[in-house]
């Protein structure tokens, strides 16, 4: 779980302009975050197959605001790819 800070870190610094919460780059990146929380949780409870659904929603959102993202915009696409050191 990600706290208000950190979230407004996240925000802050990925935001196209002052206020912007909606952009692709701003929602990769909370997903990013979100998803790397929960990878610690699934070190300790191996089991829990209901978070691990969740989690899996989450990738599967991110890969679509990506592959969005390259489209439309692969100047952008690349510079997070490489901020958040995402894919390979």
């Amino acid at each position: 779980m990600l706290v208000k800070a950190e979230k407004n870190e996240i925000i802050r610094r990925f935001q196209r302009k002052e206020g912007d919460v909606g952009s692709p780059e701003v929602q990769v990146a909370l997903l990013s975050a979100r998803i790397k929380g929960l990878q610690g949780h699934f070190t300790l409870n191996k089991k829990d197959k209901h978070s691990r659904r969740g989690l899996m929603k989450m990738v599967s959102q991110r890969k679509k605001l990506l592959s969005y993202l390259e489209k439309n915009d692969k100047a952008k696409y690349q510079q997070l790819i490489n901020e958040l050191e995402i894919r390979g």
